[in-house]
């Protein structure tokens, strides 16, 4: 457990919390597309992501990041406590490929000021997850 506030939920802050190279944190984010209307994508948190890979990636020819608004309806999780794993329903799931590189990644488990290391396979295992070029 590490402390948080609401001007501290990014990743690199997390990661500089928790001693882990910001490239092994990652984070997940919610969007909608055009022909995958809800889906999930697990990326490090230190990455920028390129909307336009990830739409590619994912079967749609645009998308863009869900409205915090309506995070917790449609996950039940909240910023900075949102994890690809429990969601209240499960949703089209793509691991950005470089998590690979690590032996586990870092990601939140639901909860604010939480974070659980968890191999990669063990992510596309649990959420079926498609493994993706998406930065």
């Amino acid at each position: 457990m590490y402390e948080w506030s609401e001007d501290t939920l990014d990743a690199i802050s997390v990661a500089d919390k928790i001693h882990l190279p910001h490239e092994q944190v990652f984070k997940t984010l919610v969007l909608r597309g055009d022909a995958v209307p809800i889906f999930v994508i697990i990326v490090p948190g230190n990455a920028e992501v390129s909307l336009k890979k990830v739409a590619k990636a994912t079967g749609n020819t645009s998308c863009s990041l869900l409205p915090i608004s309506e995070l917790f309806t449609l996950t039940g999780y909240l910023r900075g406590g949102c994890s690809p794993i429990g969601m209240k329903k499960h949703y089209p799931t793509f691991l950005e490929e470089t998590s690979f590189l690590f032996d586990s990644i870092s990601i939140s488990p639901g909860q604010r000021g939480m974070q659980i290391l968890i191999s990669p396979n063990d992510i596309v295992i649990t959420t079926d997850a498609v493994i993706s070029n998406l930065l």
